[in-house]
């Protein structure tokens, strides 16, 4: 099949609204903590989808996980696991930076390292990248993105300061730049151990087409294993936090036991994936230290925590997709991943409200973001096309 950059860019706005629309539907979600409707959503996440997806659109799933590489399927699975714990350090970002300048920080960290490292590491930087016209199309789309992030950033900051101080103070009780930065550092590459799991499992990519699975689908079997990975460090830091505030019995219960943790209590793992879409459907609340029922809507919950869930799952589902039609500079994926996700939570943001009261200035840089990063993923597209005309 040849490559098309084009259908390639769409498949990955496809993720980015994916990415920056699954936690809406944690928002129907009533009087239950935030460990128990993530890690509901989690199973839908990380463990149902993939598989039942895999299985359906694959040749003989077990068989090419049997014959796969033990050291791919390894390290796929330790990258999944390391890019959970980039979930553990986004909060205690938050926490020193702020949201505006932590989430820049974080973005910025996985965009590019998720972005440049697979190559480096290949060894093909120089040659490949650096060393063709189209690579160097690339580079300068990513440059793009990056300086999208930092209007994004810079939006943000214009909004906290037509914030009271009341309001600064509260939303940055702890801050500490040294601090923020380091751990912003720690988080945002361990976010980007996603774009490494996914080329850590290459050969298991290519046993799957030997099986005859067409090169659309390839890279469904190596998100069932990268995904066990993630499903690995959000299991245990959900069953720590079920420990710490007792509320496991919420998968079997309706009945409320007291006062449930406030959402600025809870200690969330999100990566920088998941953090433009929390961020921007945390202006509702989603859980309240107070109830006025007794009971929480069991079935509704189970749904859309599973309907949230699996939204969240399409996002790498269609990034496989829009990888295979990158030619030889798959590894660009990751910057289009990461523009289409920022894109489509600030959409989401305008369209939920999160923007009104802002001053002028505020609306334009948010405008000028989004121009920004949808110029990048077009110029990163262009990139590709070019590698691929110059190869056929």
């Amino acid at each position: 099949m040849i490559p098309n950059p084009a259908l390639g860019v769409f498949f990955h706005w496809l993720g980015g609204l994916a990415s920056g629309s699954f936690y809406v539907p944690y928002r129907g979600v009533k009087h239950w903590a935030w460990e128990t409707y993530w890690l509901v959503g989690g199973f839908f996440s990380w463990i149902i989808a993939p598989w039942l997806l895999a299985a359906m659109m694959t040749d003989d799933l077990l068989a090419v996980l049997r014959e796969a590489p033990a050291q791919s399927i390894l390290w796929t699975y330790i990258f999944g696991v390391l890019w959970g714990l980039g979930g553990l350090t986004f909060g205690l970002t938050m926490r020193y930076l702020g949201m505006s300048l932590g989430m820049a920080v974080v973005l910025g960290y996985t965009a590019a390292f998720g972005t440049l490292m697979p190559p480096i590491f290949r060894g093909e930087f120089v040659h490949q990248v650096v060393g063709t016209r189209s690579g160097i199309v690339i580079l300068i789309g990513i440059a793009v993105c990056l300086v999208g992030i930092a209007f994004a950033g810079a939006a943000g900051f214009s909004k906290e300061r037509e914030m009271s101080q009341e309001q600064k103070r509260a939303s940055i009780k702890e801050f500490d730049l040294k601090k923020g930065l380091v751990v912003g550092t720690f988080s945002g590459i361990m976010s980007a151990c996603f774009a490494y799991g996914l080329a850590a499992g290459d050969p298991v990519k290519a046993i799957t087409l030997q099986h005859g699975t067409s090169t659309l689908w390839q890279g469904l079997p190596v998100l069932v294993v990268l995904l066990a990975g993630g499903f690995t460090t959000n299991f245990i830091w959900c069953a720590i936090l079920h420990h710490r505030n007792r509320t496991g019995y919420q998968y079997l219960h309706s009945e409320i036991r007291g006062a449930l943790p406030g959402r600025s209590e809870e200690h969330v793992l999100e990566t920088a994936t998941d953090a433009p879409g929390e961020e921007m459907a945390a202006t509702a609340v989603l859980v309240s230290a107070t109830t006025d029922t007794l009971r929480a809507p069991m079935l509704a919950n189970y749904l859309f925590s599973a309907l949230a869930g699996t939204t969240w799952y399409f996002q790498f589902f269609f990034y496989t997709m829009g990888e295979t039609q990158m030619g030889r500079f798959k590894f660009s994926s990751w910057t289009l991943h990461m523009a289409s996700i920022i894109i489509f939570s600030t959409l989401w943001g305008i369209a939920l409200k999160e923007w009104n009261g802002a001053g002028r200035s505020t609306k334009w840089l948010v405008a000028v973001s989004l121009f920004v990063l949808v110029g990048s993923t077009i110029v990163v597209g262009y990139g590709n096309y070019l590698g691929v005309a110059s190869r056929h």
